[in-house]
């Protein structure tokens, strides 16, 4: 009996042992609590789920330092003779738009010949008659007091003068005072004193803030000078504006202190910007360059110094340099840089004004009372 009392407690022994092999704890991790959910099993023939793929975000477009290269704008050769005054000339600038064509030619081929003709007329007539009437040649006076055929001459030459310079002058001003078309970029120009400020809400609605260029002997600590390829004296800026060629122009201008005007002889362009109102008037530069202009209405001591310098260049340079300010092309889709072309150099420029989105996009102007007139040197 003993014997196996014995051999079962040996029996036991070596089965207990057996289920403690096969049985062995599983490992946690120190520190990691310990899970007393069972593990959920999955079917072999069940698939897996799928995994959503993760969102790529849109890499913004990388900026064409190009497009920046000389004052905030592509570099582009200056012409001394065009878009700026020339010493020596007395005539209009040459003008780049269609406006500015017509009103060059009415004043150069209706405007000065009849001018010249009356000038020349009554220069005459006061000539015949100091040498035909005066007294050692006409001792004894007329007594004429009247001449129904020269009152008659001297009533209808004048208004056949008027009448011709009438026809085309009332075009030009329909012309001038045309609304801009549904395609036209909106470029909005606020005055202050002394500096002008852009704003571009067809792309965007980024600002640029163009402030006069000083000479080397007026500049003081970091501020740049004015160089050859900047532009004239008291006409170059420190950012211009960059607009399209061919593409119509909606230019919108305000001011924030006192009476302003853009003035840019070779569009033939002088808008009055006055504080709180929005005058309009539209334009189409036909011919890619450089342009200056000036503030053209008194508005303090500093008025002489608020240049505008404006770039005209092809609308794809236009859309990368809209890309290089942060801005968007029309339409609201982002525009796409693409690498350089001829159209531009690469020569690194200044280092330009950050472009700050305004708090409000511009309103279309109107019953607005646009002045465009005649400028010239």
């Amino acid at each position: 009996m003993r014997f196996i009392g014995f051999k079962s407690a040996m029996l036991a022994a070596g089965l207990m042992l057996a289920g403690v092999g096969h049985a062995a704890p599983q490992t946690v991790p120190v520190g990691a609590p310990a899970s007393t959910t069972p593990a959920a099993t999955v079917p072999a023939s069940q698939p897996a789920p799928a995994v959503a793929p993760t969102p790529v975000a849109t890499p913004t477009p990388a900026a064409d330092s190009a497009m920046l290269a000389t004052d905030g704008a592509p570099t582009i050769a200056i012409d001394p003779k065009i878009g700026q005054p020339v010493d020596g000339e007395i005539g209009l600038q040459p003008q780049v738009t269609k406006n500015g064509v017509q009103a060059a030619w009415m004043h150069n081929v209706i405007l000065v010949p009849v001018i010249t003709a009356i000038s020349l007329l009554v220069l005459f007539l006061l000539l015949w008659v100091v040498a035909r009437y005066n007294r050692r040649a006409n001792p004894v006076a007329s007594k004429t007091a009247h001449n129904t055929t020269i009152e008659v001459i001297w009533t209808l030459v004048p208004v056949l003068i008027l009448v011709l310079i009438a026809i085309p002058s009332i075009g030009l001003l329909q012309a001038q005072f045309k609304p801009a078309p549904k395609n036209a970029i909106t470029l909005k120009a606020t005055g202050n004193q002394w500096y002008w400020t852009y704003a571009y809400p067809d792309n965007g609605g980024f600002e640029v803030t163009s402030n006069i260029l000083k000479e080397k002997d007026e500049v003081s600590g970091n501020e740049r000078a004015r160089t050859d390829a900047d532009g004239p004296r008291l006409l170059a800026v420190d950012n211009r504006v960059v607009l399209p060629v061919g593409v119509p122009i909606r230019l919108i201008t305000t001011a924030a202190d006192v009476i302003h005007s853009w003035a840019v002889p070779a569009f033939w362009i002088k808008l009055d910007a006055v504080p709180g109102r929005l005058n309009e008037t539209s334009f189409t530069i036909e011919k890619p360059g450089l342009y200056f202009g000036q503030c053209s209405e008194l508005c303090g001591p500093r008025h002489g110094y608020m240049p505008i310098a404006v770039e005209a260049v092809p609308l794809d340079v236009f859309n990368r340099w809209v890309v290089a300010k942060g801005g968007t092309v029309a339409g609201g889709k982002p525009a796409v840089a693409v690498p350089d072309t001829d159209a531009v150099s690469n020569t690194t420029g200044p280092v330009v004004n950050a472009t700050v989105a305004p708090p409000t996009i511009n309103q279309p102007a109107a019953g607005s009372s646009a002045s465009a007139s005649t400028s010239g040197h």
